[in-house]
């Protein structure tokens, strides 16, 4: 049996044939098939946990038959509802955002609104932009306690009450594992509903559960077709041992070894349909990859420029619909470089798509000796920012350092008194070493006045050094790519950019609003990036858009 031909997979320059021997030595493909959690790690507890962890393989098997009663309480429930708001991190908010970007919707359903931001003007634009009598909230949280969810909700739940709306718990839904704080407090307060989740699934492997499934179906996507082909091909990869036809074991393998062998760069190369689906990528293969120094780094939003401008330290994967053209792999796959392309028939191929990559990247974790499944180092910022909050509570000032921006500067340095911006970026930057990566970390608000000029940035500074760049906002990326930061190799430079505040949003019963939450995220990562002996440069603007644009300047006249 082969899998399904509409998910192809066709490889340039590239030669896995000693990972493909071990795979058929060591029956990968029947052992993953059997959910076998000795593929993983040889110790016994571990393997137990490990075991715990593997709801995700089948659960569109499990869940399809529920795909009709979803769909015709989501329509039910959205009557009357101009807008949903996802209030959720991560693995809880990231694939419904893929799907309402790449499925077609029902017309006259509510749209999607995402809410993964505790900056105070993301917060405040989106409080403004809903009626809250005509809007549904999805609390989603694995956990039941992830903070930004908390106190997102904590803010709605008030304006009901402050607006004297009444019945407000009809207004909001969970979405959490049996037994957390989160399925608690729907009942204490009331929720329309609760959807508990199988507790056997991580955070970033649920796209096809509950946390994916459900937000799609109250706007108006077909779960059924998401689920079909997921089921279609689950059924079609677990089944075939010949690797040379099993496309998401061959991605997993290919990924694997290339790291191995130092290209550890992930660059995601997507069509204009398929572009939504890097931001979900990246936070899987980061943070089921990153740990006990090693890693694969996911590039996501770079443009492909000419070959000249990379290293040998990158694997390029196109992902395409159809018969979209993906300019300039030919390009790179002719001057050398690794190039995969995957290819879906129609954007209904999605659901398929998210298991092939959950396989491939749990075969990844194989290849590379690591658990793909735990996350280690990501509680390391959370524990931070939780002391700094306390600092805050008890009037410790000052919350972060502003040297550079006192004097009116638009753009300053944190931390090097005396040197100019020009200064500081090109003595980080020229810290850098081939296999090295530049992370970019934004702690704004995420617009297109402000992500247009970071993306120039992340192009110039790739054009300039030859090292792949990311760029993310906080602290949403702090849910995707945090663990490969502190957990993966030590061949990341961070530049963290933050921003004074033009305005607070309070926090119901808390001593400080949103402004504060997001100074105290960005002060607790740098910490624990410090910590881990990262190398960091902090940069301070007291008017984005102007200190964005004199970044741009400074990177783009580097030598």
């Amino acid at each position: 049996m082969s899998t399904m031909p509409r998910l192809a997979m066709h490889a340039t320059t590239l030669d896995i044939s000693d990972a493909e021997a071990r795979a058929g030595a060591e029956r990968l493909v029947s052992r993953l098939s059997g959910e076998d959690a000795s593929l993983w790690s040889d110790e016994a507890g571990q393997q137990a946990e490990i075991a715990n962890l593997l709801g995700w393989m089948r659960i569109a098997e499990r869940i399809e038959p529920e795909t009709d009663a979803i769909s015709e309480w989501a329509s039910r429930i959205s009557t009357g509802i101009d807008d949903v708001v996802l209030l959720g991190m991560g693995g809880s908010s990231l694939a419904p955002e893929v799907m309402a970007a790449m499925l077609p919707a029902d017309a006259g359903r509510p749209r999607l609104t995402v809410l993964d931001s505790t900056d105070p003007a993301t917060v405040r634009r989106v409080s403004d932009a809903i009626e809250l009598g005509r809007t549904l909230f999805i609390v989603a949280s694995k956990s039941g306690g992830t903070l930004e969810t908390a106190t997102l909700y904590a803010m709605f739940r008030a304006q009901y009450a402050e607006r004297g709306i009444p019945d407000a718990g009809s207004h909001f839904i969970a979405i959490t594992d049996p037994g957390t704080s989160m399925a608690q407090r729907a009942a204490d307060d009331d929720f329309a509903r609760a959807f508990l989740n199988d507790p056997r699934i991580g955070g970033r492997y649920s796209a096809l559960s509950y946390f994916g499934l459900v937000p799609a179906a109250l706007v108006g996507l077909d779960i059924a077709g998401v689920l079909r082909g997921a089921v279609e091909f689950g059924q079609s990869t677990l089944a075939e041992t010949d690797i040379d036809q099993n496309s998401a074991v061959r991605l997993g393998l290919a990924l694997g070894e290339l790291s191995r062998r130092g290209r550890d760069k992930l660059t995601l190369a997507l069509s204009p349909t398929t572009g939504p689906l890097g931001a979900w990528i990246e936070q899987l293969v980061a943070e089921s990859t990153g740990k006990q120094g090693l890693g694969i780094v996911p590039v996501d939003g770079e443009a492909l420029g000419d070959p000249s401008v990379y290293g040998d330290d990158r694997v390029f994967v196109g992902i395409s619909v159809g018969d979209e053209s993906l300019d300039g792999l030919d390009a790179l796959a002719n001057a050398g470089h690794s190039v995969i392309r995957l290819t879906l028939s129609n954007v209904h191929d999605l659901g398929a798509e998210f298991l092939r990559w959950e396989l491939a990247t749990a075969v990844a974790g194989w290849v590379l000796g690591i658990n793909p499944f735990d996350q280690p180092n990501v509680e390391e910022s959370k524990a931070n920012t939780a002391r700094v909050l306390e600092g805050v509570a008890d009037g410790a000032q000052p919350l972060r350092d502003r040297t550079g921006t006192e004097t009116g500067e638009a753009l300053g340095v944190s931390g090097a008194s005396g040197m100019t911006v020009a200064q500081a970026v090109t003595t980080f930057l020229g810290d850098t070493s081939p296999g090295d990566y530049v992370s970019i970390h934004a702690y704004l608000d995420r617009t297109p006045a402000h992500e247009t000029p970071l993306q120039r940035i992340q192009t110039s500074i790739r054009d300039r050094t030859k090292r792949a760049t990311t760029l993310g906002f906080g602290p949403r990326f702090l849910h995707s790519t945090g663990q490969l930061h502190k957990g993966g190799p030590n061949r990341g430079v961070f530049m963290q950019i933050i921003g004074d505040h033009r305005e607070d949003v309070p926090i119901p019963g808390e001593a400080y609003g949103f402004a504060t939450l997001i100074d105290a995220q960005a002060e607790g990562d740098l910490r624990s990036l410090r910590d881990k002996e990262r190398r960091v440069l902090r940069l301070v603007t007291s008017d984005p858009a102007s200190g964005l644009d004199e970044l741009v300047a400074v990177v783009e006249t580097l030598s």
